[in-house]
């Protein structure tokens, strides 16, 4: 019903359930669609969800069945898959009742506007329970699931697809011990999802089996293939014609019961089951949740032939997993083109097989020659910590050389670092599958290859002893190339023992038992090794549980049991070409009858019931003992985690933190203290040492360059007055050169200095020189001057004794030696105006210490050449005037300074520099491609200067841009510019803003500024004045910038540090989040819900984004290929995507978080440097055009743009919404 629940009478136990039509059970009312059918595991409700994502039963497009039932058939089969997921804890499991919903034929919720789409999902969900447990069971018929994925809710028909969530969630808990424990994720990803009707935990395809109740945590099956009876058509009670009643639900539709006394309540999603046998009255309803029309329904009610849709569903479901009907059977004739060249097709009673032909081995479907030998070549990819060491490695190739006349089988990894390659030594299971995969076949027997093919997936876990670390191993075969190559991926992850250099590991032969169903191969045991150092002999032990599954015919017999002998066993670490080689010798036969030969310990062949974590120890002939590894305390049977940290059993000492792990437990130094010697002590780190004390630096000799410390064991050199260069090299400046002395002087360069001298005949200090007092200067100079020029070069000399205001006084010139219309007395410090002719004119003087009065024609501010102009110069004279196109010349800007943007010549190489002219490493740029330079010198301030106060904004959705001194304010109409009511929003003289974001709680934006070195914020009321919230002590170059407005931090790039950095918005608890290896970092971006943070770095030489938690855990390269010069980055939290813009590659590019999905938007931006999405749009600032662009998130194209009046370069950019996105911590 629509929103409501219905009643029924009392029954044993109370029951009030949610079934949604979006692929969900809960036991509370659903938030409305948008709050949760995007968003990932956990949710904020109770959910069971076989397929959480965004459906549709509008327009009949399928139909949403649901029931309560407890007849012994579907209970008896319930107890069949149930007990094949668990086949020893859930032996004694006796349901008393089921709840069934089925979801037949439903598809993905489209727009209106949309042609609909062909594809369409059936799946089942089963809650099967007693008084005291409860069990789920989820059920994808083959070709049940046709689409994964449905685009999102609240995204604009951008072209994209969310997959679905397949689990488990608790939801919201008031307790915060109980926070997050309950939750489960069975799939999230494409590939996952494709993998629901093909693999299994119970060992049949398409049936996953999970404990819920009695536990606070799911319980995944984890059955070893045994299958139960399975019936060949419909069970009776569905054969009687009677239609069952069949409801199609809104995404609201509920179930309820009144609760009855004395019940026990089973542990359930926070519910309690019970029975259900009234009928209900529902509402058809659209997808998206709005009723647009509804009818009443009359449905008969249940009979007590328990009439309705239960476990096996009345409707046709694909025979590989729901074989009902011998209509669907599929035979040799329609299908032969699924066996190999190399095989022939049978016809069975209930389907067909492929087998290969004579003098050639498979499953069918792939053949290959017998006696030949094979090869198989693939990727290995692992993430191990090995000790305290972490180790990571992505890709490495794994080749496999298989001598099939013998079932040798020889395996070589090369590329993994240490020391993971040598603890990976034990793990002779790696190159194992081969072993199995192509072993000599004994009379009546089958090897690995004979019975799944080139198409598998194997599943390993091995636990090793005393140590108990776990290691989990996926190799997944991807069929035969065009050569017969097996081709196979193998992840490996988990905890290895650390096994030191120069020791050998030396593996016994052993046998194995392998169980067999129609789709899953499984085995377990205890192997031991020995490790050799010397003359020391260590013998140690793993247990091991495999379970290979394979989508197998399942007409034809397999046999139940076989035993693999590995004769011999072979494991090498070669250190000098890095290979990592396994050799096993194996042959495969029928398990013998136990009579014939009598039983091993079941420690070394699997059967014992030692649970993980625990260790079995053979007894006599088959007893054994099961005993708790190290770190966890129980009997055997059962075993609890240790932990050893809150009960004061662990070493770790002063100045560190106890974190513990299952079985086991960690040290880690707090900061400022590293690990001893001891790896649980911690000591002081040593402060680095300064080079410039301990005469470690380049730089020249002291009398030339100073050494200027970094702080953190670095130094950078700057060459002192009078010298030019880098630091390392200075050369004298000729000062001379550039006529700074009086012309009756003559000008002396020194080392570093110079200095001027008087003529003969003159007084003064070379600077100023005055012909003597009584005498007069040479006709023949006097001559050549202006009046103005020979009042300054021959100034009468001052007699003794009092003097008039104006006597002294030496006359300002122009460059045409005219009289300047401002003259200053330079002692007396009186200013006044003169004419032509050098003559005060009258009421023109001021007193000293007042505004100079304004005479004639204002005139440039004169300044002494710039570094940048003296260098500038002096290489144009070397070079003669006019440098070659492979020359290089410093490019300078009006007021002198170096501008951030240096190229060599003609050649097509650029570089940034800094103030001093000196190159930014990491940041030359091969030709074609420009750099992404920032100023770090502000530009002059324009007169009259505004108030630094806001310019309050008006209501609705804006954008802020940077540009240089001033934020500017942009109001968007849905997504349209509005530009004709673009403003300046805050101006900032003296400042270089770059990064900009906005903390949608409290209304403030906050800035990065590169000039001031500062970090800043400011409120949008009317009047609010800047705060700086990080000063200059510790920053040198703060660009990118993003705000968390539910955790209250900031986060910032600083690429003259190198840093990635985080503080509250106050400022305060500033820490240091990454400062290795990153060389340009720059834009930066947060998801506040998921707590992760992404950065880009465009490192010339190896450009990234990367992506770590908030808190700077999981550090990861998320993207490193195909980009260039990574300058802008977004998180759309609606859509849930990560993009970037480009400015090597010229791409506006997405990708979901974790790296999938990888897409091009837009292929011919400009020169973007940051971005922000909103709605429908991305808009970028653009250093071609110094505008704001706007671009279609689903078609790519360019729908606007925006120039401001004052044109120059455009920085960070930001939206501010007039509420915050949905999210909570």
């Amino acid at each position: 019903c629509s929103g409501g629940t219905s009643a029924a009478p009392e029954h044993p136990a109370p029951l009030s359930l949610q079934v949604g039509t979006n692929g969900v059970i809960s036991t509370q009312d659903f938030p409305r669609e948008t709050q949760y059918v995007d968003d990932d595991f956990p949710t904020d409700f109770p959910a069971i969800a076989p397929f959480l994502a965004d459906l549709d039963t509008s327009g009949d497009r399928g139909n949403i069945y649901y029931r309560q039932d407890d007849s012994r058939d579907v209970l008896d089969q319930a107890v069949g898959y149930i007990q094949a997921g668990f086949p020893r804890s859930a032996g004694t499991f006796v349901p008393t009742n089921a709840f069934i919903a089925t979801w037949e034929a439903v598809g993905a919720y489209q727009e209106l506007s949309q042609d609909p789409q062909p594809k369409l999902n059936t799946f089942q969900a089963v809650i099967a329970y007693n008084d005291e447990d409860t069990y789920t069971i989820f059920l994808y018929p083959n070709g049940g699931l046709q689409f994964l994925g449905t685009r999102p809710k609240e995204s604009y028909n951008v072209q994209l697809e969310l997959p679905a969530r397949v689990g488990f969630s608790w939801g919201d808990s008031d307790d915060p011990k109980r926070d997050g424990l309950f939750f489960h994720s069975l799939a999230s990803s494409e590939q996952a999802l494709r993998n629901l009707e093909r693999e299994s935990n119970t060992g049949i395809p398409g049936v996953w089996v999970f404990h819920v109740g009695s536990s606070e945590h799911v319980e995944p099956g984890h059955g070893e293939g045994t299958t139960p009876a399975v019936p060949q058509s419909p069970p009776e009670h569905l054969k009687s014609g009677t239609a069952g009643y069949t409801h199609p639900l809104s995404s609201h539709t509920s179930m309820a019961q009144r609760p009855s006394h004395g019940s026990r309540t089973p542990v359930l999603l926070g519910f309690v089951p019970g029975r259900r046998d009234t009928q209900e009255q529902g509402h058809w309803l659209r997808g998206d949740g709005d009723t647009r029309q509804s009818h009443s329904a009359n449905p008969s009610s249940y009979s007590s032939g328990h009439h309705g849709v239960g476990v096996e569903e009345d409707v046709h479901f694909n025979p590989d997993v729901f074989t009902y009907s011998a209509a669907s059977k599929e035979t040799c004739a329609q299908h032969h083109g699924r066996c190999s060249p190399h095989a022939f097709c049978t016809d069975y009673a209930s389907g067909f097989c492929c087998h290969c032909r004579a003098t050639f081995y498979g499953n069918g479907r792939q053949c290959l020659p017998e006696g030949a030998v094979h090869r198989l070549n693939g990727k290995v990819s692992g993430s191990l910590r090995v000790g305290r060491a972490s180790v990571r490695f992505q890709d490495v190739d794994l080749h496999a050389y298989i001598v099939g006349s013998d079932g040798r089988a020889y395996t070589a990894i090369s590329g993994v670092p240490q020391p993971a390659a040598r603890a990976l030594l034990p793990l002779l299971p790696v190159g194992g599958l081969f072993a199995w995969l192509f072993a000599l076949e004994e009379p009546g027997s089958e090897n690995g290859f004979s019975i799944t093919g080139a198409e598998f997936t194997q599943s390993l876990e091995v636990t090793f002893y005393p140590g108990g670390e776990t290691v989990q191993v996926t190799q997944t075969a991807e069929g035969l190339g065009p050569d017969n190559y097996l081709s196979l991926r193998t992840h490996i992850q988990g905890e290895v023992p650390f096994l030191p250099e120069n020791v050998t590991i030396h593996i016994t032969p052993y046998k194995e038992l392998y169980s067999y169903s129609s789709s899953a191969v499984t085995s377990s045991g205890q192997r031991e090794y020995m490790v050799a150092a010397g003359t020391a002999n260590q013998t140690l032990s793993y247990r091991l549980r495999q379970n290979i599954t394979f989508s197998g015919c399942p007409h034809a017999r397999l046999p139940a049991r076989q035993r693999l002998s590995v004769v011999r066993a072979f494991a090498l670490f070669d250190g000098h070409e890095h290979v990592l080689r396994y050799a096993l010798a194996a042959r495969i036969g029928l398990a013998q009858d136990d009579a014939e030969n009598p039983r091993v310990s079941p420690c070394h062949d699997g059967t014992h019931m030692c649970q993980a974590p625990a260790r079995c120890q053979p007894g006599t002939g088959t007893e054994y003992t099961c005993e708790c590894t190290a770190g966890y305390r129980g009997d055997g049977r059962g075993c609890r985690d240790v932990d050893e940290c809150a009960e004061g059993l662990s070493q770790c000492g002063p100045f560190s933190v106890c974190l513990n792990a299952p079985g086991s437990y960690r040290c880690e130094c707090r900061g400022g203290y590293r690990p001893a010697g001891d790896g649980q002590a911690c000591v002081p780190l040593a402060p680095p040492s300064d080079p410039c004390e301990d005469g470690r630096h380049p730089c020249a000799p002291g009398d030339r360059a100073r050494c200027l410390s970094r702080g953190d064991g670095r130094a950078t050199c700057e060459c002192l007055p009078g010298y030019t260069g880098d630091g390392i090299r200075c050369s004298d400046v000729d000062e001379c050169a550039e006529s700074p002395c009086h012309p009756a002087a003559i000008c002396y360069n020194t080392p570093g200095s110079f200095s001027c001298r008087c003529r003969p005949g003159y007084a003064g200090d070379g600077f100023q020189c005055t012909y003597g007092w009584g005498h007069l200067p040479p006709a023949e100079s006097i001559q050549q001057l202006t009046p103005c020029e020979h009042a300054r070069m021959y100034p009468r000399e001052v007699p003794p004794g009092p003097s008039p205001v104006g006597d002294g006084h030496v006359p300002q010139c122009d460059e045409q030696g005219r009289y300047r219309p401002l003259q200053c007395h330079s002692s007396s410090g009186h200013c006044w105006c003169v004419d032509t002719a050098g003559q005060e004119i009258a009421g023109t003087r001021t007193a000293p210490g007042t505004t100079p009065p304004r005479c004639g024609s204002p005139e440039p501010t004169e300044r002494p050449p710039s570094m940048c102009e003296r260098w500038r110069q002096s290489l144009l004279e070397h070079y003669g005037g006019s440098p070659r196109g492979d020359q290089y010349v410093p490019q300078c800007d009006s007021s002198g300074d170096f501008t951030p943007l240096q190229c060599h010549g003609d050649s097509g190489y650029c570089w940034c520099v800094e103030q001093s002219g000196r190159e930014i490493p990491g940041t030359r740029s091969e030709p074609g491609t420009t750099p992404p330079c920032l100023p770090s010198v502000a530009p002059p301030s324009v007169r009259p200067q505004p108030r630094p106060d806001v310019s309050p904004p008006a209501a609705g959705t804006f954008l802020l841009y940077a540009q240089g001194q001033q934020i500017g304010y942009l109001p968007l109409n849905g997504t349209r510019l509005q530009k004709e009511a673009a403003k300046t929003l805050l101006s900032l003289h003296g400042s270089i803003v770059v990064g900009i974001d906005y903390d949608c709680r409290e209304r403030m934006i906050y800035w990065t500024d590169v000039a001031g070195r500062t970090i800043s914020r400011a409120g949008l009321e009317p009047g609010s004045e800047p705060e700086t919230i990080i000063s200059s002590a510790g920053l040198m170059s703060p660009e990118g910038l993003a705000v968390d407005h539910l955790r209250r931090a900031v986060f910032w790039t600083d690429s003259g540090l190198d840093r990635i950095e985080r503080a509250r918005l106050d400022g305060s608890e500033r820490r240091v989040l990454f400062d290795t290896d990153l060389v340009n970092p720059r834009a930066i971006a947060v998801d506040p819900v998921r707590g992760n943070l992404y950065w880009t770095d465009w490192n010339r030489e190896a450009p990234k984004i990367e992506t770590s938690t908030v808190n700077g855990a999981n550090r990861r390269v998320l993207v490193h290929t195909d980009i260039g010069l990574p300058n802008g980055l977004t998180f759309d939290p609606f859509s849930k995507l990560l993009c970037w813009a480009d400015a090597g590659t010229k791409h506006l590019e997405c990708t979901f978080p974790d790296g999938t999905g990888r897409r091009v938007i837009q292929s011919n931006l400009n020169y973007p440097f940051s971005i922000i999405s909103y709605a429908n749009h991305f808009y970028h600032t653009d250093w071609r055009r110094d505008g704001v662009i706007a671009v279609n998130k689903e078609t790519g194209a360019f729908t606007d743009e925006y120039l401001p009046e004052q044109r120059s370069h455009l920085y960070g950019i930001t939206a501010v919404y007039p509420y915050c996105p949905g999210g909570k911590t």
